[in-house]
């Protein structure tokens, strides 16, 4: 599965979303998701959102996913990773 398809999935899951996901293999991947969804969740429940999106991808197609899951407040006050993600 190509990022973009990755990237696809979680926008269509979660609406307004800013979402980056890269791979070297196509089997595993890294995901950096900006999304007012976020917002008084933790981290856990952040991550179970994208884990949601993506289905039985996960474990599949997806055999490895780092997820970097921030609200729009949290990415405008880090430093954005935007150069590794494609």
């Amino acid at each position: 599965m190509k990022p973009a398809q990755v990237a696809e999935l979680i926008r269509a899951a979660l609406p307004g979303a800013d979402v980056a996901v890269a791979s070297d293999d196509d089997t595993h991947y890294s995901a950096r998701v900006v999304s007012q969804s976020f917002t008084g969740l933790r981290g856990v429940a952040r991550h179970q959102l994208v884990y949601r999106a993506l289905g039985e991808r996960v474990g599949r197609e997806i055999h490895a996913l780092s997820i970097e899951a921030l609200t729009p407040a949290e990415a405008a006050a880090a430093p954005t990773q935007r150069g590794r993600l494609g």
